[in-house]
């Protein structure tokens, strides 16, 4: 069942410049750092007050959130919910028309499972659906 927002994905075209940003307006102290090959991305994120908050660079220009960035420029990407029956979830949207990008559960960032919602079925919303890997 979804119960919770998970985190806030931020489409960012420099990683290092968009982590000084966040510093300076948030105070941000620490950030957690990931590379995910499978996805594409490089990610630095941080919690503000029990929020994620994830800056996402790509590391080619074939990645998602290059093609991202090159049609719509930098900022909010998507919003993630977390989930702990990801593949029951996506099997009871797809039976209600909700379009989904990944079928199958990824491989994520934060050692989580992933898949993503279209916004074209979700209002203009790019949603990312996520669960702990078991």
């Amino acid at each position: 069942m979804i119960n919770a927002v998970d985190h806030i994905g931020i489409a960012v075209a420099d990683l290092e410049e968009s982590m000084g940003l966040y510093k300076t307006i948030f105070g941000v102290t620490e950030f957690h750092r990931e590379k995910v090959e499978e996805q594409g991305v490089d990610i630095a994120s941080f919690t503000l007050n029990g929020v994620r908050i994830e800056l996402t660079a790509s590391l080619n220009e074939d990645s998602p959130i290059a093609s991202f960035i090159a049609k719509r420029g930098e900022g909010i990407h998507h919003i993630a919910f977390r989930t702990d029956t990801l593949t029951d979830d996506l099997q009871r949207l797809a039976s209600n028309d909700i379009r989904l990008i990944n079928s199958e559960p990824q491989l994520g960032a934060h050692d989580m499972l992933i898949s993503f919602l279209h916004p074209k079925s979700t209002g203009g919303v790019l949603m990312e659906l996520c669960s702990e890997k078991q």
